[in-house]
């Protein structure tokens, strides 16, 4: 009797060990969760408000197209942060909720890294120029709408890499907790001697 009470409480407290490792699982993704919101947030209100005006003219965001994205990526990936963290805070751990963030981590891993991609690559041309496309550059003349636009998209990485680390926590919890899909196939083209075993 007091081996079989001895067992049952053994297996009651490592019960609570791990519900307690899953709380503290689930509160570190949540704040995990809710950093790019305030990077993705800064990024977005600092290249909104890029605009410079002087004796060589204007020149502002809206210009050009890969800020035009960046400022979109940013939003839409703040939006899921935001929602992500609610989700993942409240609700409990299944199969469809697991498959939802690792494909949803993965896509928007990619569109912000994307933004930021191009958006470098503009900049680049701002400070360098390009004789072969008469790109001339402009961070000389808008050298303040420059230093803003660095700064955005510097914290646009910094949330790419929160991102890559989402992805990687998403798919660790996919694909420890739950099983691989399964495979059909109908035996066809089996000869081959690689597959036989």
């Amino acid at each position: 009797m007091d081996i079989m009470s001895m067992t049952r409480s053994g297996n009651s407290g490592s019960g609570g060990e791990d519900a307690a490792k899953t709380g503290c699982f689930r509160t570190a993704e949540t704040l995990m969760r809710l950093l790019p919101l305030g990077l993705c947030v800064a990024a977005l209100v600092l290249m909104l408000k890029n605009s410079e005006s002087n004796e060589y003219g204007s020149l502002s965001y809206s210009d050009l197209g890969a800020f035009r994205y960046l400022v979109h990526a940013n939003g839409i990936c703040a939006a899921y942060s935001l929602l992500s963290a609610i989700f993942a805070a409240r609700l409990q751990s299944s199969k469809p909720r697991a498959w939802t963030f690792f494909v949803l981590d993965q896509v928007l891993t990619y569109v912000i890294l994307a933004a930021g991609a191009v958006a470098c690559e503009v900049l680049y041309l701002e400070h360098r120029g390009d004789e072969a496309v008469t790109w001339s550059e402009a961070c000389g003349s808008f050298g303040k709408f420059c230093h803003k636009a660095t700064a955005s998209i510097a914290m646009t990485f910094v949330s790419v890499l929160v991102y890559a680390g989402l992805s990687l926590i998403s798919s660790y919890r996919l694909f420890t907790k739950y099983d691989a899909p399964v495979c059909y196939h109908s035996g066809k083209g089996t000869d081959n001697p690689a597959f036989q075993g």
